[in-house]
């Protein structure tokens, strides 16, 4: 895993991780990156520096790195049950159901499910736009 600091075109600044380095450019090539913040699709990796700990600093880095993590942990619960309270779930139909209210133009539902690769790319071809949204477990 690798984690970049990234930028959109309207120069909001926010951290991804990714499997491996080939893995943002093939996503990026896709168009199925986009901004946390105003869902620009132009991402660019940022400069970053690479954390690097020595013996005197391990303790402290392992207890702050934890500390951050735990920190992002409750913000992703949050917009979980965010989602979970005001969206309606669908599971796998959510292709099917976004493109309903896409098409329809007068029916506000807001939804959320799961859709494969292949169904986010023919969507953003239509013009759809999804949010990908982490979904952390509440359990762990």
């Amino acid at each position: 895993m690798i984690k970049y600091n990234l930028k959109c075109s309207n120069n909001h600044e926010f951290e991804s991780w990714f499997s491996n380095s080939e893995e943002f450019d093939k996503l990026d090539k896709k168009k199925l990156l986009e901004c946390i913040y105003c869902s620009s699709k132009k991402i660019k990796k940022s400069i970053m520096a690479p954390m690097v700990s020595g013996s005197k600093i391990k303790e402290d880095g392992v207890s702050f790195t934890n500390k951050k993590l735990l920190s992002q942990k409750n913000d992703l619960l949050k917009i979980r049950n965010y989602i979970e309270n005001n969206f309606e779930f669908v599971g796998d139909k959510l292709s099917k159901k976004v493109r309903e209210v896409y098409y329809d133009k007068q029916t506000k539902k807001s939804f959320y499910g799961t859709a494969t690769s292949e169904e986010r790319e023919e969507l953003a071809e239509e013009g759809i736009d999804l949010l990908t949204v982490p979904w952390v477990s509440k359990d762990n």
